[in-house]
């Protein structure tokens, strides 16, 4: 249905008030109009279209998706309809559904650069960076001034490694407006920062102007830190640091209880070795965990550089089939609840429904890698599931993992890392990790393939050779090369791994030993070795 039938009286200004109810921001009072609308003219296209876009902002998945369908199919050649159902479908963790439809998005050619900017980011949480990269330069040519499409234009730049253009597009984005602090913070990491060449001065004075912004402070401190570190001045970037992470420490409200005790539940709910169950049996998937900032994305570009295998990125598919096949309704996918409710799902469908939601990415190649690196947490229903599976785990020293965690400036809406906000927390968070592994490796004996980062980076091709053993892949010399893998790369280490296998990160906690006491005492007080 193309061209709808006139509205009805009065439906034109519901029609209007519910577009600029959504124009304006107002998603709860744009969705009333549209529902208004839609008693008068249940099949209008528009109408869908708007009520579905306010279901999209309110997060009311299964509504959103159900009139942007409804709308896509009435108007199959309306660009904006199509992007708009990609969007909602990524948000509900259908990557897979989702491409298709920004496939389809694209080949109408859409001209608005705030829906091509919508397309790239859709496109981006695909894992599909080359076009994603593509689709924000054509928003970038459509709306040069714009300082959000040059900044998403410059990401997707990073991923694929083009560092130097990526330079030239945060710059833009910065001169057009000085206040989008997340730039500063790319900006920092894209380089080493040298005594001739760095942004200090810059950043000194914005964080003194900023000084009651918290996101300002965030982000420009963190920055600070970064480029301290690299100029060598440990007590000034550990201080910087400190700042950065405590601006908006009071607003996320995170406890290290509510972690503690989905913990104490995985364990509660796997006590004993267990028959292997009937779950889906394919070998594909090769799930890469650990802790963050532990070298994981190093692994995956090693193994990624094999010709059999395919870099799929931080998939959170495996966690979102768990929670909607236990019936489980929470924002942050994995608690008690969910825990409990999945001693009785069914095993393989548990599986066959998380290789379908990978689809069609991770069928262009024999095997493909999951990466996110708190599937640790799922890594019994993962063994259930997919008895056939790969799994590593990657272990880095823990007085290195814990800095690292906390020097990196995770989002703050981040389901996974409400922890790395404070250094003490971080500590406690590796404690039940390493609890968990102990668990892990009692219960799956056989199962997880542990690695540690210090042996990777120092014994490459031993280490290499044992981890294509382990998951039944032929020996390939590709993997001692993966700085010469030009797949994009989208984690905190995007940069970094296009550079050859170095060991400069290797006890990096000796640098700031006396701003470690503290966390040190916690983890040896836990029983941690922190030496290894």
């Amino acid at each position: 249905m193309t061209n709808p039938s006139p509205l009805l009286p009065g439906a034109h200004e519901l029609l209007a008030e519910a577009r600029a109810a959504l124009k304006r921001g107002d998603a709860r009072h744009a969705g009333e109009f549209a529902a208004r609308l839609l008693q008068a003219e249940p099949n209008h296209p528009d109408a869908h279209y708007l009520a579905g876009c306010a279901a999209l902002e309110l997060r009311q998945m299964p509504k959103s998706l159900e009139h942007l369908h409804q709308a896509a199919s009435m108007r199959p050649r309306h660009s904006d309809y199509a992007v708009q159902f990609a969007r909602a479908l990524v948000r509900a963790h259908r990557t897979g559904e989702a491409l298709q439809v920004a496939n389809v998005a694209l080949a109408l050619s859409p001209r608005d650069p705030l829906m091509l900017d919508m397309l790239g980011t859709v496109y981006t949480q695909c894992h599909a960076h080359e076009r994603a990269a593509s689709v924000f330069r054509r928003a970038v040519a459509l709306a040069p001034a714009n300082p959000i499409c040059h900044f998403n234009f410059a990401t997707s730049l990073v991923f694929g490694g083009n560092v130097e253009l990526a330079e030239g597009e945060l710059e833009t984005c910065l001169a057009l407006a000085p206040d989008y602090w997340p730039a500063y913070g790319v900006l920092s990491r894209l380089r080493q920062q040298s005594p001739a060449s760095n942004h200090i001065e810059r950043l000194l004075l914005l964080a003194q102007r900023t000084s009651g912004d918290p996101a300002a402070q965030m982000q420009l401190h963190m920055a600070l830190a970064k480029e301290y570190e690299d100029l060598g001045n440990y007590p000034q970037a550990f201080e910087h640091l400190c700042v950065g992470k405590a601006a908006n420490w009071h607003a996320r409200n995170y406890t290290i209880g509510r972690d503690e005790a989905i913990v104490n539940a995985l364990i509660d709910a796997f006590p004993e070795p267990r028959l292997q169950p009937p779950g889906c049996q394919t070998d594909e998937p090769i799930f890469i965990i650990g802790m963050p900032r532990s070298g994981t994305t190093l692994l995956e570009r090693i193994l990624s550089s094999h010709p059999e295998v395919y870099a799929a990125g931080e998939l959170q598919n495996f966690g979102v089939m768990l929670e909607r096949l236990s019936g489980g309704r929470s924002p942050v996918m994995l608690d008690q609840g969910v825990i409990e409710r999945a001693r009785h799902i069914n095993w393989e469908q548990l599986g066959d429904l998380y290789l379908a939601s990978t689809r069609p990415a991770t069928c262009l190649k024999p095997r493909f890698i999951d990466k996110l690196p708190h599937n640790f947490l799922y890594a019994g229903f993962i063994a259930n599931a997919l008895p056939n599976a790969r799994i590593i785990c990657l272990r880095r020293n823990p007085l290195d993992t814990c800095l690292s965690n906390f020097r990196e400036p995770f989002a703050e809406t981040s389901p996974f890392h409400g922890y790395s906000f404070d250094l003490l927390d971080t500590g406690r968070y590796y404690v039940l990790f390493d609890r968990l592994m102990a668990h892990w490796k009692r219960v799956l004996p056989g199962r997880i393939l542990e690695v540690d980062y210090e042996t990777l980076v120092t014994e490459q091709e031993a280490s290499t050779r044992h981890l294509l053993e382990h998951c039944g892949l032929p020996w390939n010399a590709a993997c001692l090369h993966f700085e010469r893998n030009q797949a994009p790369a989208s984690t905190a280490s995007s940069v970094q791994v296009r550079a050859p296998i170095h060991q400069s990160a290797v006890r990096r906690w000796k640098k700031y030993e006396a701003q470690l006491t503290g966390l040190r005492e916690l983890l040896t007080a836990a029983g941690i070795d922190c030496d290894q």
